[in-house]
C-alpha cells in the first residue's frame, strides 16, 4: 500500500492525512468543500488549534506526499488503501443523520478497485460497517465486500488539541470482516503509525469498543455527579474525597460537573441505547439523564444563592464544551443559556476563542472580559476554563455576588476573597462563603 486516500478532512481526517504522510505514504485528501481543499493544496491548514498540524500539512505538500480534492472517487480509484472519518451527524434531539456519510460512501464505491482496503474510522452503531456500509460499497462498486475488497473498521481514539501525541500513545484497535480483512488493516496502520495496532475479532467488536470507552466515561462523570449531590448536604469536601478515593488503583471516579459536552461522550451512549431492548442498559439510560439534568441543577444552585435570577446580570465564561477547544457540539453553554432566559435573567456571553457573529445564535449580549457590561454582571457561570481566564481577577466584576464554577477549575478562595459566593456541584453551603 502505498497511495492513501483520507475522505473527510476534518479535525481528525487532515490531521491523519499528515501523518500517513509523514510515514512516505501518497495520500489524498478527499473533502467536499473546496475552500478546504484549495487551502491544502497551497500547503496550509484550515485548522489552526492543532498542535503541529499546520507544520506537518505545509511539510507534506511540499514534499508532494499530500494533496486534496473534491473529487473523492477518482482518488479512491487511484488508491491502494482508503480512510473515511466523515461525521456521522447527530440532531439535537440525538437522531442519527447517516447522509454525509452515505454519501461518501457512494462516491467511494464509485472508484473503488478491487484489492483495495477500506477502513472507516467514524465511531458508527455496532453492526454499521457490515450490515450499512460494506452493502452500500458492494452496491456502487460492484465488488464483494472481503473477496474483492478488505472492509475494516477502526475507531479513532483522539483528543483534540493533542492529536500526534494520541496517535503514538492509544492502541489501534482493528476489526474486519473477515480474517483477511483484519490483517489488510492491521498491516496499513502499523506501515503509518508508531503506536500498538491491536486486533480485534470482527468489526462489531472494534465498532463496539468504542462505544464501551466512551460511554464508561459518562456513566462514570454521571456516577461524580450523584455522589457530589449526595455528599453536597453532609458536609464533605468531594474534591479532597474524590482524590483521597482515587489514590486507590481500583477508583477512578471522574469529576463532577453541570454537564457533558461535544461530539463524542454526550451522543456515543445513544448509539447503544439506539437498539437496546427489554431493559438493557438502564444504567447507561439513567447515566445520561442524569448527565442532561445538571445544568439545570446548576442554574437551581445559583438562583438559589441570589434568591432569584429574574433581572440579574449573569456572565457565562467559554461557549465551548470543553476549555482550550473552539467547538460548541452539545456543549452545555446551550441549556445553560436557554435556562437563564427562561428565569428571566439577562445573559452575557465571553469566549475568546469565537468571533461575536460565531456566538449569535445563542442570543446573548456577547462581551469583552475587560468591558463596562461585562463589570457590571452579578453572576458569573463557568462553562469552560480556557486558559486565558488563568489571570482573571474576580474583583474586576464590580457588583459580584456569585460564581458558578460548572467545570471544578476555579479556587474557590479568590471567588470569595472578591465578596462572592462560590458555587460548584457537590460544595456544601457551609463552603460557601456571603455574599455581598
Amino acid at each position: 500500500m502505498k497511495t492513501v486516500a483520507v475522505v473527510g478532512l476534518g479535525k481528525i481526517g487532515l490531521p491523519l492525512a499528515a501523518q500517513y504522510a509523514s510515514k512516505g505514504m501518497k495520500v489524498v485528501g478527499c473533502d467536499v468543500l473546496a475552500g478546504v481543499v484549495d487551502t491544502i493544496n497551497g500547503g496550509h491548514s484550515h485548522i489552526h488549534e492543532e498542535e503541529g498540524l499546520e507544520e506537518a500539512v505545509a511539510a507534506a505538500v511540499k514534499e508532494g506526499n499530500l494533496r486534496a480534492t473534491t473529487n473523492t472517487s477518482d482518488a479512491v480509484r487511484k488508491s491502494d488503501a482508503v480512510v473515511v472519518i466523515v461525521p456521522l451527524m447527530v440532531s439535537p434531539d440525538r437522531v442519527t443523520d447517516y447522509r454525509n456519510l452515505d454519501a461518501a460512501t457512494r462516491a467511494v464505491g464509485q472508484g473503488l478497485k478491487k484489492g483495495a482496503l477500506v477502513v472507516y474510522e467514524t465511531t458508527l452503531p455496532v453492526g454499521t460497517t457490515r450490515r450499512r456500509l460494506g452493502p452500500m460499497l458492494e452496491k456502487e462498486s460492484g465488488l464483494r465486500a472481503g473477496s474483492d475488497f478488505h472492509l475494516a473498521f477502526s475507531p479513532e481514539r483522539l483528543y483534540a488539541g493533542r492529536i500526534f501525541a494520541d496517535l503514538r500513545r492509544y492502541p489501534k484497535i482493528v476489526g474486519g470482516i473477515d480474517r483477511a480483512s483484519t490483517a489488510a488493516a492491521v498491516a496499513f496502520y502499523k506501515a503509518v503509525l508508531d503506536a500498538e495496532v491491536w486486533a480485534v475479532e470482527n468489526t462489531e467488536t472494534a465498532e463496539f469498543a468504542k462505544l464501551a470507552e466512551t460511554t464508561y466515561r459518562d456513566v462514570n462523570i454521571a456516577l461524580a455527579n450523584q455522589l457530589a449531590l449526595y455528599a453536597a448536604s453532609r458536609e464533605v469536601n468531594v474534591d479532597e474525597a474524590y482524590k483521597a478515593a482515587n489514590s486507590q488503583p481500583y477508583s477512578h471516579i471522574h469529576r463532577q460537573s453541570i454537564g457533558v459536552g461535544g461530539h463524542c461522550i454526550p451522543v456515543y451512549p445513544h448509539f447503544l441505547l439506539g437498539d437496546a431492548t427489554n431493559g438493557e442498559l438502564s444504567l447507561v439510560r439513567e447515566g445520561r439523564e442524569t448527565n442532561d439534568r445538571m445544568a439545570s441543577v446548576g442554574i437551581g444552585l445559583l438562583e438559589q444563592a441570589l434568591g432569584g435570577l429574574d433581572g440579574r446580570r449573569v456572565l457565562v465564561l467559554g461557549a465551548s464544551y470543553r476549555e482550550d477547544v473552539k467547538e460548541l457540539a452539545f456543549s452545555t453553554v446551550f441549556p445553560i443559556v436557554a435556562l437563564l432566559h427562561s428565569a428571566g435573567a439577562s445573559v452575557m456571553l465571553h469566549d475568546p476563542l469565537f468571533l461575536a457573529k460565531e456566538l449569535a445564535g445563542l442570543e446573548s449580549d456577547v462581551v469583552e472580559l475587560d468591558s463596562d457590561r461585562a463589570a457590571d454582571a452579578e453572576a458569573v457561570i463557568v462553562n469552560a476554563w480556557h486558559r486565558d481566564f488563568a489571570k482573571l481577577d474576580w474583583r474586576q466584576f464590580k457588583r459580584l455576588r456569585a460564581v458558578l464554577d460548572g467545570r471544578g477549575s476555579v479556587e474557590a478562595e479568590k471567588v470569595r476573597a472578591a465578596g462572592a459566593t462560590y458555587i460548584a456541584i457537590g460544595s456544601s453551603r457551609s463552603r460557601a462563603g456571603t455574599p455581598k
